[in-house]
């Protein structure tokens, strides 16, 4: 089991890797080797997720996710399939940690305080008296 949190993990077996040829320079060895990974882990039909983490991880998921609701999550940063294949599973897990940590609770309009309010006008009326400084002075 790949644990996600104390309460969440993901059986193995959820996950699809497809290797494929990596793109962008390389030498004679670029053109043999399938050293990228894509990663593949069917969201909607897990039964592992929480209802609340997967509708969190699909909005996360962003351009990543398919329509039928497939997260795809390609890696190719390394020469080498394993670590490519690791990459791709830190990826996936940290998505869904980051979907796993509950919303802050919604900001609660409050009014502003008798003494912020007089700060704020008497540096206000500083400021005021500042600029009015600044002008020509007034001749007689």
């Amino acid at each position: 089991m790949i644990t996600i949190t104390r309460r969440i993990a993901i059986d193995p077996a959820e996950l699809q890797e497809d290797f494929l040829r990596s793109s962008g320079p390389g030498g004679q060895n670029v053109q043999k080797v399938e050293s990228a990974v894509q990663l593949r882990f069917d969201i909607r039909n897990s039964p592992s997720l929480p209802d609340d983490v997967r509708a969190r991880a699909e909005r996360l998921a962003g351009s990543r996710l398919t329509k039928d609701g497939v997260i795809v999550i390609t890696a190719q940063r390394f020469r080498m399939r394993e670590r490519n294949r690791d990459d791709a599973l830190e990826r996936l897990v940290a998505l869904l940690r980051e979907a796993a940590t509950p919303p802050p609770p919604p900001r609660r309009a409050t009014k502003p305080t008798r003494g912020s309010k007089e700060r704020r006008l008497d540096g206000k009326a500083r400021d005021a008296r500042t600029k009015a400084m600044r002008g020509k002075p007034v001749s007689d």
